[in-house]
């Protein structure tokens, strides 16, 4: 999947320059000239990273950077010709994740939007799993299949976490039952078949084996 890109910038020649590069380059970018525009765009779709100019019309770019904070962690690079140390200091204590003056290598600016991806990509992994059609988010402890959300214990997204951490590895249901409960709730091993049962019920997991004797691991199906 294509990544979308959000740039906010006034100056058409620099626009039109950077939409024509980072196209080529196979992303999808969308365009705007004015900060109240930038700001309409990125609640009305998902973007994966947003330049952003800083002296714009209608809204400037640390107004814009505020709103965005607000409702995303999503990549961030300021584009300027401000460089004085004042506004860079600003633009960092106001959350934005990287700083590029004006005129700028297309080259370059490649290389950091693609460095701020890599970054974010490998956050997200931490954080959620993606099978199939189906979504996890550990942090949330919320899950989808298909899009829609799906009635999930608390305990089966930690379990399916622990598998997922332990990949190609048995683990037996006692060390399950070690890793997930404290020592005072301390269930059954039949609960841990319950919930292997469910979260393959629930979300269609073939990913989930049974060691015969052992226990559980998480393995990949070709």
């Amino acid at each position: 999947m294509k990544h979308r890109i959000l740039i906010v910038e006034d100056d058409q020649l620099i626009r039109e320059a950077v939409v024509d590069y980072l196209t080529e380059m196979g992303y999808v970018v969308v365009e705007a000239e004015d900060g109240q525009q930038g700001v309409d765009l990125f609640k009305a779709s998902a973007f994966d990273l947003v330049l952003l100019d800083i002296m714009l019309p209608k809204l400037n770019g640390f107004v814009v950077l505020n709103h965005i904070r607000s409702v995303s962690e999503v990549p961030i690079i300021m584009l300027t010709a401000m460089t004085d140390e004042y506004t860079q200091i600003m633009s960092f204590d106001e959350q934005a994740d990287d700083y590029v003056a004006k005129p700028f290598s297309m080259a370059v600016l490649h290389k950091r939007i693609e460095a701020l991806l890599r970054r974010r990509a490998k956050r997200e992994e931490v954080h959620k799993w993606q099978y199939g059609d189906v979504t996890v988010d550990f942090l949330g402890y919320t899950a989808k299949k298909g899009g829609m959300v799906v009635d999930i214990k608390p305990k089966e997204i930690q379990l399916l976490q622990l598998l997922l951490k332990n990949k190609g590895h048995v683990l037996t249901r006692q060390q399950m039952i070690d890793s997930i409960w404290n020592p005072d709730e301390m269930p059954t091993d039949r609960v841990i078949d319950v919930y292997i049962k469910n979260l393959r019920k629930k979300l269609g997991l073939d990913c989930l084996v049974t060691v015969k004797g052992i226990g559980y691991k998480y393995e990949e199906t070709a």
